[in-house]
């Protein structure tokens, strides 16, 4: 059940996108349940895809034992497949995923990519697309662990230095190295500031 106080104060809510995976380094895990544990303290709302593996669990049982709520935004044939967390106090269930992804960014007040495979990576870069075109302006921090969107940023800052995309498109994203910093950029902690990624072309 959900602590009072936090039900009283938990009007931002974050979309966190994630890896279904659990055959990952543990260290990806525990970085994941400490987002939920402190975005369930600092008064958020969590909102994942639904799912009971990988860091999409991890990240849900943090923020609920914490006392936080968790949504899970879940297409029906996934549900259908088992792959719905029966911890969550709330699921709702789309027609597909882009359904799913449409729902997921406008109930979203922030917005932050863990580690996770193409589907995570889809996800991440089709919000970017959409704070791009205006379509959300919530924030988007990518939670680093251990280094493993450096590539990704890499190559954001390759499509930068070659005229793909523009300079100003780098203040699309944040970028922190854990958890603590997360929470840092999105309640405005100037003085924690994105990680910066140098272009190395």
């Amino acid at each position: 059940m959900m602590d009072n106080n936090l039900e009283e104060m938990s009007s931002k809510t974050c979309c966190v996108f994630g890896a279904s995976s659990a055959q990952i380094n543990e260290a990806y895990l525990t970085a994941a349940g400490e987002l939920g544990g402190l975005l369930a303290r600092g008064g958020w709302r969590v909102v994942t895809g639904g799912g009971s593996v990988g860091l999409m669990g991890a990240v849900a049982d943090g923020a609920l034992q914490a006392g936080g709520h968790v949504t899970g935004v879940i297409p029906q044939f996934m549900v259908e497949r088992g792959w719905c967390y029966d911890r969550l106090p709330e699921v709702v269930v789309t027609a597909d995923m882009h359904q799913r992804k449409r729902l997921m960014s406008d109930m979203a007040d922030a917005i932050v990519a863990l580690p996770g495979g193409v589907g995570t990576l889809e996800e991440v870069l089709e919000a970017m697309t959409w704070r791009q075109l205006g379509l959300t302006s919530a924030p988007i921090v990518l939670l680093n662990t251990m280094g493993y969107y450096d590539k990704l940023l890499e190559q954001l800052s390759v499509a930068i230095e070659q005229g793909f995309m523009r300079e100003d498109h780098a203040a699309l994203w944040q970028v922190a190295e854990t958890p603590a910093q997360v929470m840092a950029l999105l309640e405005g902690d100037v003085a924690a500031g994105p990680v910066t990624f140098k272009p190395k072309y």
